[in-house]
């Protein structure tokens, strides 16, 4: 690939922690295999975010000072960031087309929240490529929402749902924008469509995920449409990727430069402490809070817990003093995620499964317990426990809180129980699939190669 003209790769992402990492890693593996990669974000996150090998360079939502939260709306900030993003998008373009030591940009890799992207691309004349980062077998159920086979919300006398390459699926199953009407009119939603309306107007549409991982899917989706899977698109580091020392994403935005955490759990056995995390956008019922503080008290296990600053005053005061006095645990309002899960003392993972921590812990090895929250992922939770059984899923009670007795219960079955073994051992086979996949010659290895020598060649899907 190096008798080519190097070519030059805008990636452009919205500006959300789980929509930030798969975007910028991206960005890192193609610069790495020898293209020009500039990483485009709104000024309100640009300024936090640092990689090696790419340039990260600012554009405008519309809300520059305080990003997402000075909007009165969703529907207020996705309508100005597809207004002020797209001008400023393409000015960023020609100003890199400008600058003469730089190769001229010829595609533009989009977040697929951003569907308004694909324009920016047609009316530049360069190549466009569609980022998916939800599961491909997520992504199906919205494909299938727009060819007619399924309305939303989804009737509930279909369910459960039989659909090609997925396993049967239950109402609480489904993902919340499927599952409930009081979703129907939602602005990410309307988003979401907007892709899939479009899809094959794309030169190139990538989903964060890997062959080995929905191979089931893959095989029933073929021809059906054009979605190639390129991940696991973490850190290469912790799966043996191109790029050996590239252990961080590069862009946290709740960065803390406070790693005691890491050092508590060097003290630990190995495989005995249960990590808590659920993510950075939940937002978490104060009787919920309660059930997990007492539920992970009373597991008999040692965890480390994520817990938010502004999830903090939910916590019990009780149960406080009581890890103080036994040690039992550390709750912290930020760490890095991937190096907790690397860390050999953790056993289990409890998370919302989102997609993100979801690959992350697949990749790394780690069994978990799904409490999911909205969105993807119940059906996330679905995969996890039914078809990789990796993990369990933690059922809801009647007033729909998850009890703390389900949480021991869970937390016991992952780490001890009947199911420990299998479990464990799938999470092994997976973490080595996922490491096959990325690793030169694996299925999404070669799929990169392919983008990236066809951009030096100059030749998209259309020519």
């Amino acid at each position: 690939m190096e008798n080519y003209p190097r070519g030059h790769v805008v990636v452009v992402t919205y500006p959300a922690q789980g929509h930030i990492n798969p975007l910028l890693q991206f960005a890192k593996c193609l610069a790495s295999k020898g293209l020009k990669a500039t990483f485009a974000t709104t000024l309100y996150t640009a300024k936090l975010i640092r990689a090696d090998g790419v340039n990260v360079m600012p554009i405008s939502d519309g809300f520059d000072v305080g990003g997402f939260k000075e909007a009165p709306s969703v529907e207020t900030y996705l309508e100005t960031f597809k207004t002020v993003g797209s001008r400023t998008l393409t000015q960023l373009i020609l100003n890199l087309n400008n600058d003469h030591s730089s190769p001229v940009v010829n595609c533009l890799v989009f977040d697929s929240l951003l569907p308004w992207a694909l324009d920016v691309a047609k009316n530049l004349d360069i190549f466009s490529a569609v980022l998916l980062t939800n599961s491909a077998s997520v992504c199906s159920l919205y494909c299938h929402i727009h060819r007619g086979v399924l309305s939303f919300p989804v009737d509930q006398e279909r369910v459960p749902l039989i659909l090609p390459g997925l396993p049967p699926l239950g109402l609480d199953e489904l993902p919340s924008f499927l599952a409930c009407s009081t979703y129907h009119d939602s602005a990410y939603l309307t988003a979401i469509m907007e892709k899939f309306r479009r899809l094959e107007e794309n030169d190139w549409v990538f989903v964060n995920s890997f062959e080995e991982l929905e191979n089931q899917l893959a095989e029933a989706m073929t021809g059906l449409w054009p979605v190639q899977m390129v991940g696991p698109l973490v850190p290469s580091a912790y799966v043996d990727g191109p790029i050996a020392e590239d252990r961080a994403y590069g862009g946290s935005l709740l960065k803390s430069n406070d790693d005691h955490y890491l050092k508590w759990l060097d003290t630990k056995a190995p495989n005995t402490i249960i990590f808590v995390s659920f993510g950075s956008m939940a937002q978490i019922e104060i009787k919920q809070i309660e059930e997990i503080a007492y539920g992970l008290k009373s597991s008999k296990n040692r965890f480390l817990w994520v817990v938010k600053d502004s999830e903090q005053e939910k916590l019990p005061i009780q149960f406080l003093q009581s890890i103080d006095e036994m040690g039992c645990g550390k709750i912290v309002t930020w760490c890095n995620q991937l190096e907790i899960l690397a860390h050999k003392s953790v056993g289990c993972f409890m998370t919302h499964c989102g997609w993100n921590s979801t690959l992350e812990a697949i990749s790394l090895g780690v069994p978990m317990v799904a409490m999911p929250q909205w969105s993807d992922q119940p059906t996330n939770a679905k995969f996890l426990e039914n078809v990789w059984r990796v993990g369990v899923r933690a059922k809801k009670g009647e007033n729909g809180i998850v009890t703390r007795e389900e949480i021991e219960r869970c937390i016991k079955e992952v780490m001890v129980g009947e199911k420990s073994d299998e479990i464990k051992i799938n999470a092994s086979k997976m973490r080595d699939y996922a490491k096959r996949a990325i690793g030169k010659g694996g299925s999404s290895d070669t799929i990169i190669n392919n983008f990236v020598e066809a951009l030096m060649k100059g030749k998209g899907k259309h020519t």
